[in-house]
């Protein structure tokens, strides 16, 4: 079969898989309004659920990384999906909190796995020269299947109650599991498929298994310190735009419940323009210089977080166009950091560790999706919306300030490598 068809396939399916989980976590940040109603929750303790969420999918990241390597990423994405299908099907209409939290924890544990799988799959059928690119274009996936998860939520919400918010998008994401399983291709085995260099010959030969490595060699590796922090940083602000934007622009910007969930789709929608191009952008114009173009537009989304707390009131388009600006500058380095640079990462050294590298870095970032719940919730409860906000662009300023470090680690580095 041909080598570019199947290239082709790999990127659209894992696209479409990496997506659909979104169908399973954004109704819990469209439906917050009528739960805390129907349940009778305060901010905090929906802060909580969105913790029962996050917690299982950023620590199994990090512990169980390597499942992709080990078992391969398509039975592993494949069964993830189909368990956080199962666990979200009857979410809707559980009475008790408990139950929910529990339903939430199973899903967040299944869908730790489908990041690193995907950057396994991607990784292995695209050379080091296309990656960047490659990376940025297919992580709009996060930023669209965002928008969809929305978008979904919201018009279920609309017409049957908050509760048919998570059936259908479940049996979605069932079906794209059985896809997963039935037709991802394994990675090619033979350099006739794809290009290689001399270089990339010899790490083959000389490759590491990810799972005789321990978690302490790979958290020596090079930048990937620096890496994690500025992910940890990019996501916690995200998360926080995901899980409490619609409900912002309701109760601070008295936006009627349907048009907060859709307006707030503006920052997805800028997140798939961010990951579509900035990758490209970067190659071009910071000339392989990755981490140091990803920190500048690290603090490009402060100043959009900050004009858009200080253009709050100036109406819908300004609105909209402040959230798209920072969807962009905010998602769009997503995929480069726990992307084209957690598989470069993870072929330094003669390692084939795609995937664990990748687990690690999306996972350290998503220690931060976990405290984004109890902490916003806590910070809205006593200071405001504003506190929230504020919140945010602090946390855009540390990002960009880890990348900047990363970014001065590697140039050291390649120096004491290559010295002139």
């Amino acid at each position: 079969m041909c080598s570019s068809y199947l290239q082709g396939w790999v990127f659209f399916l894992t696209w479409i898989a990496y997506a659909s989980t979104y169908l399973l976590r954004k109704p819990l940040g469209v439906v917050k309004a009528d739960l805390a109603a129907s349940m009778h929750l305060t901010r905090t303790e929906l802060g909580w659920l969105d913790t029962a969420l996050l917690l299982p999918y950023a620590t199994l990241q990090m512990i169980a990384g390597s499942s992709s390597d080990r078992f391969g990423s398509r039975k592993t994405l494949g069964i993830c999906l189909l368990i956080s299908s199962l666990s979200m099907v009857k979410f809707g209409s559980q009475q008790s909190v408990y139950m929910m939290a529990m339903m939430l924890f199973i899903n967040g544990a299944a869908q730790s796995q489908a990041w690193p799988s995907c950057v396994k799959a991607i990784g292995k059928w695209f050379s080091q020269a296309e990656r960047t690119s490659i990376f940025g274009i297919w992580g709009t996936c996060t930023f669209g299947g965002g928008v969809m998860g929305t978008m979904l939520a919201v018009h279920l919400q609309a017409q049957y109650g908050w509760q048919s918010a998570f059936l259908y998008p479940s049996m979605i994401v069932g079906f794209v599991g059985c896809l997963v399983l039935s037709s991802l291709p394994s990675p090619p085995t033979n350099h006739q498929i794809l290009p290689h260099n001399k270089d990339e010959d010899k790490q083959d030969k000389e490759a590491v298994q990810s799972d005789s490595l321990t978690w302490k060699q790979l958290w020596a590796i090079p930048m990937l310190k620096e890496v994690c922090m500025s992910t940890f940083c990019v996501k916690i602000v995200r998360y926080c735009m995901y899980m409490w934007l619609p409900m912002y622009l309701y109760q601070q910007l008295h936006y009627d419940k349907q048009k907060a969930g859709m307006l707030s789709t503006s920052f997805e929608i800028g997140g798939v323009l961010g990951s579509a191009t900035l990758g490209i952008a970067i190659n071009r114009y910071f000339h392989g210089r990755q981490v140091l173009g990803t920190a500048m537009v690290i603090l490009l989304s402060a100043f959009a977080f900050l004009f858009f707390h200080l253009t709050s009131s100036w109406g819908d388009y300004i609105n909209v166009t402040w959230m798209l600006l920072a969807g962009v500058f905010n998602c769009g380095v997503d995929p480069i950091l726990s992307g084209s640079l957690a598989a470069e990462l993870g072929e330094r050294n003669g390692y084939n560790a795609q995937g664990s590298v990748s687990g690690i870095i999306n996972g350290f970032g998503s220690l931060g999706t976990v405290l984004q719940g109890p902490i916003v919730g806590a910070i809205a409860e006593n200071y405001g919306w504003p506190g929230m906000l504020y919140t945010m662009i602090a946390l855009s300023v540390a990002g960009s300030a880890a990348a900047l470090k990363g970014s001065y680690a590697r140039t050291v580095t390649v120096w004491e490598m290559h010295p002139t």
